[in-house]
């Protein structure tokens, strides 16, 4: 397969979409509250009440999508295959039982898809946020899935 993959960049700003189950969000909050002068300098958005609780508790600007059940994870999913997100952080829950599930499992596929950096719990968070990359760009690769879809279709030994 030629051009199997394209190359992205993502820039020294990120767009980072912050989401937490409810068991979680305090402590997303908080999170963001202790790293304050690195998220002032990216581009922030969130779920529904996650977003507007960051924002009113840290000053930080996020901008709200719908909340995660009713289908902020699917837009935050959608930015990420658009190319407008590109780094997410989830504090998600294991211990509660999530109505949304698959929306959820949506989410976290699509990020992989995209190669999305995405932090599920504060260790990964911190780890990530400290990187020396969040300081500048980088390059990542992807499935050039257009040139994928050709291949496959021009692949006639699938059918013998």
């Amino acid at each position: 397969m030629k051009d199997e993959f394209i190359t992205f960049t993502i820039g020294r700003q990120k767009t980072i979409a912050l989401i937490a189950h409810d068991g979680k969000k305090r402590e997303l909050i908080e999170w963001c509250a202790e790293n304050r002068d690195i998220l002032k300098k990216h581009i922030l958005c969130g779920t529904g009440t996650t977003a507007r609780l960051v924002a009113e508790e840290t000053g930080l600007p996020v901008k709200g999508f719908n909340s995660g059940p009713l289908g902020g994870d699917q837009q935050i999913g959608a930015k990420i295959v658009e190319g407008v997100v590109n780094f997410v952080v989830f504090f998600s829950d294991p211990l509660e039982a999530q109505p949304h599930d698959p929306d959820v499992k949506a989410l976290l596929r699509i990020a992989q898809v995209y190669d999305i950096p995405i932090a599920n719990n504060r260790a990964t968070a911190d780890f990530m946020i400290r990187s020396p990359l969040m300081d500048g760009e980088y390059e990542h690769k992807v499935i050039n899935f257009r040139q994928n879809i050709i291949d496959r279709v021009n692949d006639k030994s699938q059918f013998v």
